[in-house]
């Protein structure tokens, strides 16, 4: 079945006429969420590895990518993507040495960099687009939601307004933003998933990753959980706001995934996760049954820019 929606493979076959695969970096970062510098702990949802644990932190970023390159076809295509904590949290000359140690091979086309708006500079930003000169240059923020009060929450220690003057850093150089959202945070209402795609419409993002919230044992949302003080949304919930999500925001918004995944041993709940094939065949048939596609509630005239930044002249 098509997807009624723009998918991340639909755009890398009209970029490069195949699939192109991804390689997961672990690239030696933390977080200014951990060390101290904005906070401790991360967010609530956090687990220790700040994402990717099904990575080996004691290879050396050549040797994560030798490992998956040393196999592949010759014609293949592949993404670098250095996914866990921030991975523009550092000075400049160290992020080079790290991102150069990932592109060593001609097969890379992508440099993906997945990242915090508190750790984009204009310096950095210069940086990135020195690299897409080359490659394709994704930056991916992972912003959660446009609403400050669950920011605070859910401890992520910046605010929309940093939001958005990362994006408009990053889109004045014509370097692709995609952003993270996540469904069922605490608290959160339709309300308040609305709002969060009428930011990312004003902003003009580029790209999207839509993930369900899913409790990681040894994190602060588990204690939350355990404590009865957070209840998981259901998987049919998920499912509706994530069609919500896909309805409203802009057609010429890149799905880059519409569900996340979590190891089943670190998983405590809900149950639903790993269902992500059921999921994604479940929002697929819904939305052709009610004859709905991306952006088929979308009205740009209910997000003018004067409401917020401004990427006027960017390169998108």
């Amino acid at each position: 079945m098509k997807h009624p929606y723009y998918t991340m493979n639909q755009l890398m076959h009209e970029h490069y006429g195949k699939k192109i695969r991804k390689i997961c970096i672990d690239g030696g970062f933390t977080c200014p969420n951990r060390d101290g510098t904005c906070g401790t702990g991360g967010c609530t949802f956090c687990g220790a590895r700040g994402a990717g644990e099904q990575l080996d932190p004691t290879k050396t970023i050549r040797e994560q990518a030798e490992a998956v390159l040393k196999n592949a076809p010759a014609d293949s295509a592949w993404i670098v993507y250095f996914q866990n904590f921030t991975n523009t949290y550092a000075a400049p000359e160290i992020l080079r040495e790290r991102y150069d140690a990932a592109l060593f091979d001609e097969r890379v086309k992508v440099l993906d960099i997945g990242t915090r708006p508190d750790c984009i500079t204009e310096e950095i930003a210069d940086l990135l687009a020195k690299y897409a000169e080359k490659y394709e240059v994704w930056t991916e923020l992972g912003l959660q939601t446009a609403s400050d009060k669950t920011a605070k929450a859910i401890n992520r220690g910046y605010d929309l307004n940093c939001f958005e003057r990362a994006v408009q850093m990053l889109k004045t150089r014509g370097l692709p933003v995609i952003v993270h959202i996540i469904i069922g945070l605490p608290d959160e209402t339709p309300d308040d998933l609305r709002h969060t795609v009428s930011v990312l419409n004003r902003c003009h993002i580029d790209g999207i990753k839509i993930h369900s919230l899913f409790i990681m044992k040894d994190t602060k949302l588990a204690e939350q959980y355990e404590a009865g003080a957070f209840t998981p949304i259901s998987m049919q919930t998920y499912i509706d706001r994530t069609i919500d999500v896909l309805t409203h925001i802009s057609p010429d918004t890149v799905i880059h995934r519409v569900t996340g995944n979590c190891l089943r041993e670190q998983l405590l709940a809900p149950d639903w996760i790993p269902q992500r094939d059921l999921i994604i065949t479940t929002i697929d048939r819904k939305m052709a049954a009610n004859g709905w596609y991306q952006g088929c509630f979308y009205q740009p005239e209910m997000f003018p820019v004067e409401q917020g930044i401004s990427t006027k002249g960017a390169e998108t």
